[in-house]
């Protein structure tokens, strides 16, 4: 199985980052946290502080299975920043991830939701507008086959367990979500 990576900046959604680690490694999937940083450790919007399990810099993607974006501010705006993550987005030809602010601020502008339904944090539809997107107002999670996006912390359950059905199906994910007492729809 390929290894998922999750892209930490500083100013990350805490919620975010550390909810999609834990399902996916409910489900058994091999995950990593990557700071786009020199340091290892990466703090986040609510000053909760991460120990990245590797550095961007040192890093080998050949083998990765989606690329994870948590949202919050400034977190997504440095993500957006970071050029050697943009140019990896871009030529990544499996799964892509973005959560909250994210989608608009780091996937759109990149173009990999042109044509594509997404969501993402209300107040940035405009942006993902801009990108192509064809925004799906309300919704929680839009999973597509090589794109995923939600719309908050609140979302990032169901988020994760959308990239567990994707990778693993839908059956491991509903024994994940009933193992953390919550009904998959």
């Amino acid at each position: 199985m390929r290894t998922s990576y999750i892209f930490l900046a500083e100013g990350f959604e805490e919620i975010e980052a550390i909810t999609i680690v834990d399902v996916l490694r409910r489900a058994g999937m091999p995950v990593k946290t990557v700071s786009i940083t020199p340091l290892d450790n990466v703090r986040g919007a609510h000053g909760v502080e991460v120990t990245a399990d590797v550095r961007f810099a040192d890093t080998d993607f050949s083998d990765a299975e989606w690329l994870i974006c948590p949202g919050g501010l400034p977190g997504s705006t440095n993500l957006a920043d970071y050029a050697p993550l943009c140019e990896l987005l871009k030529h990544h030809r499996r799964g892509v991830a973005a959560i909250c602010a994210a989608p608009a601020v780091v996937l759109a502008p990149l173009g990999l939701l042109q044509g594509k339904e997404a969501t993402g944090y209300p107040g940035f539809e405009e942006a993902l507008v801009l990108g192509g997107a064809s925004v799906r107002k309300g919704a929680a999670v839009v999973a597509l086959d090589d794109v995923i996006t939600a719309a908050g912390p609140a979302t990032a359950t169901p988020f994760a367990l959308a990239i567990v059905a994707s990778s693993l199906g839908t059956g491991i994910a509903r024994e994940i979500a009933s193992g953390m007492l919550l009904p998959l729809d």
